[in-house]
């Protein structure tokens, strides 16, 4: 049986992209999923394409709105459990991504959900994490979070940045409670973000960079190690030329 089987795992932008192939990865393993984004469509068509041993949960979130975010959480205290895995893989980006070009409220729109939702989300499950001294979170950032890249836009870069730090400086402060966090940091990953380029990409781009699955594939095995290992961060990135 696999050492996954029977964990509650909550994963925020679950119905698309790197989000859902994470769902499918870990509810194969036994675990017992919600996902979460804001329609609920896709989050049934995920959870609909998948046969598991514990099918996955679905229910609507905004992790930009506080009630919405603490709704979320409480329907899966209610119904399941105390969360052991969070993914926070709710993002956007935005197609006016220069200083010159981009609005104040395109600035505080990709905040509120990239770098703020990830906060609101985690500030939900650590309490229970910290108490039982067991845990794992995981952070779906970007290389655009460790570099400023031009592609990726000033506010998008901005909110990867500060998810980097939140997930570390959180790290710092609970890794001798049991708890791990681990920030996770994808270079091009065909997902409908792409659909936000200035530059429309072609289905031959899309092919040839990373998929969903191949994000998924890690952090199943991150998930699957002992409560004594930690990986602190991780950079996956497609074998051809990307973002420069």
């Amino acid at each position: 049986m696999s050492q996954l089987a029977g964990k509650i795992v909550a994963i925020t932008g679950g119905g698309t992209g790197i989000g859902a192939g994470i769902a499918k990865g870990l509810a194969a393993a036994g675990c017992r999923v919600t996902i979460g984004g804001r329609r609920l469509e896709p989050l049934q068509a995920v959870a609909g394409a998948i046969e598991s041993e514990h099918p996955i949960r679905c229910k609507t979130i905004d992790v930009a709105s506080p009630e919405s975010v603490s709704s979320f959480f409480q329907t899966i205290r209610d119904e399941v459990g105390d969360v052991d895995i969070l993914v926070n893989s709710a993002g956007i980006n935005i197609q006016k991504r220069t200083m010159a070009e981009m609005s104040p409220e395109d600035w505080e729109r990709v905040l509120s959900i990239n770098a703020s939702g990830a906060y609101r989300c985690m500030h939900e499950v650590l309490p229970a994490m910290r108490d039982r001294k067991d845990g794992l979170v995981i952070n779906i950032s970007s290389v655009a979070g460790k570099r400023a890249i031009s592609l990726g836009g000033v506010v998008y870069c901005a909110s990867k940045f500060a998810m980097t730090a939140l997930g570390t400086a959180v790290s710092n402060e609970v890794r001798n409670e049991g708890v791990r966090i681990t920030n996770v940091y994808p270079g091009e990953v065909n997902t409908p973000i792409l659909d936000n380029r200035p530059t429309p990409v072609s289905q031959e781009h899309k092919d040839a960079i990373l998929q969903p699955e191949d994000i998924a594939s890690v952090i199943v095995s991150i998930c699957a190690l002992p409560p004594r290992a930690n990986v602190p961060e991780i950079v996956i990135k497609p074998t051809i030329q990307e973002w420069v």
